[in-house]
């Protein structure tokens, strides 16, 4: 119910992870997004246009989405090795900062 003096509860957007299989908020997801250009990159505010997969905030959750071929599916397609590392890559960055 709504109207004055009341307030709703919200329901928060909730995704799957690909490595995982958890679900969880959205915001607590990072996601890899295949832009319209075919570039595989991370969207870290979840609002890239493009096809988009969802993966816990440690590695061992994108280690297990490639290593079980999840972005594969997720994306399908075979995504290449080299956006694999690239998307390795931007993860390791991420994290160090």
């Amino acid at each position: 119910m709504t109207g004055k003096g009341r307030s709703m509860n919200k329901k928060l957007p909730q995704r799957t992870c690909i490595g995982c299989g958890s679900i969880r908020d959205k915001a607590s997801l990072i996601r890899i997004v295949r832009g319209t250009d075919g570039v595989y990159s991370i969207d870290r505010s979840g609002r890239k246009n493009g096809r988009g997969a969802y993966f816990c905030d440690n590695v061992d959750c994108l280690e297990m989405a490639i290593r079980k071929k999840a972005l594969n599916r997720s994306f399908r397609e075979a995504v290449p090795e080299e956006a694999i590392q690239r998307i390795k890559g931007e993860w390791d960055r991420m994290n160090s900062e």
